[in-house]
């Protein structure tokens, strides 16, 4: 199997999605903590591969009979038969090795809490057997990525302390974590749709599947609002220029939704305005920090 092959079985685009709000995170904990930019970023963003990686493998390896029902997702590497099992197995150990050796590198804290996303990621692709509440789930599978990056920095100069004392996480990174998590469960109960019927067939849960095409299409705009206000609560520097990209988002995001007949192929413009979202928000937290202008 060759590297190409290999970004395919991971949706390595995906990443795409996690990657600025990791960078949020780190860039929020360097400037509040005054730690300089340095090797500790290497090491974070090796982490955040092999956590993404480590997530699409297991869901891959735990849903292959799903997908194989599934006429959307029958021709993906396990449920097709293109790709071995025991391939699978060492592309997830080769994904548990990255993200254990980079958080070691980091810290004894990043370290020790590492079981932290790996749960979230076992779990993940068992809650959608059971609850349409699968879709926050995976939120916070997401929501881990500015937080564990914040950890990651902030453990350097409080130890545990980063995670116990909640004075130091609660009025900036925990609002932009939960922030994701909603961001993403929004995206996600929108990818369902693509699935409603064969998800009824096979007794897979989802919240178009069971509430329709309006709930889903309500509590998307709920949730963005709510998203959106979490970005806003958090406001990392006090700047107009993250305030004002979340909103500009949060508008695209509704848009794109409320205007889906009208685009014609609505799960791309999705992905790519949910995708954009992100590096829109890394974007206007580095000019912010750059020039420092307060609200």
């Amino acid at each position: 199997m060759n590297l190409k092959q290999i970004a395919e079985f991971v949706k390595i685009e995906h990443t795409l999605f996690s990657l600025p709000f990791v960078l949020i995170g780190y860039l929020i904990a360097v400037e509040e903590f005054n730690q300089g930019y340095g090797i500790d970023l290497i090491y974070i963003l090796i982490a955040a591969v092999g956590a993404r990686g480590l997530a699409m493998t297991l869901n891959r390896i735990i849903d292959r009979d799903i997908d194989a029902a599934n006429p959307r997702t029958q021709g993906r590497h396990l449920a097709s038969g293109t790709m071995s099992m025991q391939t699978a197995w060492i592309l997830t150990a080769v994904f548990l090795l990255m993200l254990l050796v980079s958080a070691g590198l980091l810290n004894e804290v990043a370290l020790m809490m590492a079981w932290l996303p790996v749960l979230t990621f076992v779990v993940y692709p068992y809650m959608k057997r059971f609850t349409w509440l699968c879709h926050f789930w995976l939120g916070l599978c997401l929501g881990l990525a500015p937080a564990g990056a914040w950890v990651a920095i902030a453990a350097d100069t409080h130890g545990w302390a980063a995670i116990t004392d909640a004075s130091l996480w609660a009025p900036t990174i925990f609002a932009i974590s939960l922030g994701v998590a909603l961001w993403i469960a929004a995206f996600d109960i929108n990818y369902a749709r693509m699935d409603v019927e064969s998800d009824r067939e096979q007794g897979i849960h989802s919240f178009p599947s069971k509430f329709g095409e309006r709930a889903t299409t309500r509590t998307t705009i709920q949730l963005s609002l709510l998203w959106f206000a979490c970005f806003a609560f958090s406001d990392p520097i006090e700047s107009i220029y993250f305030l004002a990209a979340s909103g500009l988002m949060a508008v695209a995001n509704i848009y794109v939704v409320l205007k889906k007949d009208s685009f014609s192929d609505f799960q791309t413009t999705l992905f790519r305005v949910s995708m954009l979202t992100g590096w829109v928000l890394l974007a206007s937290l580095i000019v912010g920090f750059a020039v420092e202008v307060p609200t």
